[in-house]
């Protein structure tokens, strides 16, 4: 096999991994890897802390990962070694790459296009980056070719990483609803997703509401965009979502599935329940709630390299921006540790 074409690059690099299920972020030495055909190497400017890399440590997802593993699917860097045979991408230039770590090609959900459907990416490698692949929690990161998406050089890499997962999960499922604006979309939760939310749906012309619990956070709620707030903790949200003539998209972003199911008298004719966020706890929903109202429940699962470059232009357009905490990454184990509770996302900056 030909040699790759690569930049000046260590024979060794630093990565933070879980090298056991249920054990703790360690940090380790990798061996540089030249890329085989399909893949390319990306020198980390920057990744995102994402609350689904707990997927990792817990294993929760059924999914038979091999220990050690990297961490992190929201990455954004500059390549730094291509296979002789790549034809797309080149050396210097600045991708990113997000949760959907590649797809097959020739499955019946990728002849359509649907990438993120593909029916063997959840057998091999194709499920997800920092999952079965080794993620961006490193100096330096392999990435599967079509799961790279092309970003601008003049792009805070900082700003950019949760695009590539928190906003485009938002961005390309509301894009996708059943919704035109001015219906009313309300957004539950204001923390991680939900503050993106709250922009994107603003930004699409829709009327947003923001659900969250508490008047805490009603003034950010409304410097995002919100047109209207609304205080779990004073009035039943379902009920005031209905005072409003409905919701025709409710996007639960943050993982409580008793707070999901009560939105459902608020939802308006043809209305969704959408759901953004991982929950191990079951919806329990009466079916006679959804026939009335022709109504809906359901699951959308971020997006591909394409839909990536779609959110960073349309956030670059309208001017989303996620407020992040950056940490370096001899800080990563302390960084995961804020997947929660950071204002808004983590974001693990190996230069800094």
């Amino acid at each position: 096999m030909a040699q790759a074409q690569a930049l000046p690059h260590p024979d060794t690099y630093t990565a933070y991994a879980f090298l056991e299920k249920g054990g703790d972020l360690q940090k380790v030495t990798i061996p540089w890897r030249d890329p085989s055909p399909g893949e390319i190497v990306v020198k980390v400017l920057a990744c995102g802390v994402c609350g689904s890399d707990d997927a990792v440590a817990t294993g929760h997802f059924r999914i038979p990962i091999q220990y050690p593993r990297i961490p992190g699917h929201e990455i954004v860097g500059d390549v730094v070694a291509v296979p002789s045979t790549e034809k797309k991408w080149t050396l210097g230039q600045r991708v990113g790459a997000g949760w959907h770590g590649g797809h097959c090609s020739s499955c019946s959900r990728c002849r359509v296009g649907d990438y993120i459907t593909c029916e063997t990416k959840s057998i091999n490698e194709f499920v997800g980056i920092g999952i079965l692949r080794d993620g961006g929690y490193a100096e330096y990161a392999i990435l599967r070719t079509e799961a790279v998406a092309a970003l601008p050089e003049d792009m805070d890499p900082v700003e950019a990483a949760p695009l590539l997962c928190a906003a485009v999960t938002c961005f390309n499922a509301l894009r996708n609803m059943n919704a035109r604006p001015p219906d009313y979309v309300a957004v539950q939760g204001i923390g991680g997703l939900g503050h993106l939310a709250i922009q994107i749906a603003r930004a699409m012309g829709f009327r947003v509401v923001a659900l969250s619990s508490g008047p805490a956070k009603e003034q950010l709620a409304r410097s995002l965009g919100a047109h209207v707030y609304i205080d779990g903790s004073a009035v039943d949200q379902g009920e005031a979502l209905r005072a409003l003539g409905g919701a025709k998209v409710a996007m639960c972003t943050a993982p409580n599935s008793d707070a999901a199911q009560r939105l459902i008298p608020g939802l308006a004719v043809d209305g969704t329940l959408l759901l953004l966020s991982l929950e191990g706890e079951p919806l329990a929903i009466p079916p006679a709630q959804l026939l009335g109202k022709r109504l809906s429940v359901r699951g959308w699962a971020v997006g591909h390299a394409a839909d990536s470059e779609d959110c960073v232009a349309f956030a670059r357009s309208h001017d989303v921006k996620c407020m992040v905490e950056k940490f370096p990454l001899e800080k990563a184990a302390e960084a995961y540790k804020r997947r929660a509770s950071a204002k808004f996302r983590a974001v693990i900056v190996p230069g800094l």
